[in-house]
């Protein structure tokens, strides 16, 4: 689930590889709360991720980078980035399950990125 949620961060964070091999830092300040506070806007986010509807360029540019952000567990996310991404998944998961089942089949259809992401969040709280 984390990692999905990284790939949402990177939806609204829009991550492209920097020359340090990391994603870029350029949307880490985008008032994530205010778009998750805003069904309208968090929908649109949703529809682009979905082929569904036009993307803004964060969305086309977390299109890009969201098959690398969930399979390598968002190493190349910065702290910022990561926080967002935990957020972002809390969010879809508690106030919007069906379109969290929904980006989760797209894009996590074999379910191996929750897996790693539910250990990561198991250990986290065992720590």
């Amino acid at each position: 689930m984390k990692l999905i949620s990284a790939v949402i961060l990177c939806a609204f964070l829009v991550a492209v590889l920097g020359a340090e091999n990391k994603y870029t830092s350029k949307y880490d300040n985008v008032d994530v709360d205010k778009i998750l506070n805003n069904d309208r806007v968090l929908t649109n986010y949703i529809k682009c991720l979905m082929d569904e509807g036009p993307c803004t360029s964060e969305g086309r540019e977390l299109k890009k980078t969201l098959p690398d952000a969930l399979a390598s567990g968002c190493t190349k996310c910065n702290q910022k980035q990561k926080e967002t991404a935990e957020k972002v998944i809390r969010h879809l998961t508690q106030k919007r399950a069906r379109d969290w089942e929904r980006l989760s089949k797209k894009y996590d259809p074999e379910g191996q990125y929750k897996k790693r992401y539910e250990e990561h969040v198991g250990s986290s709280r065992a720590a």
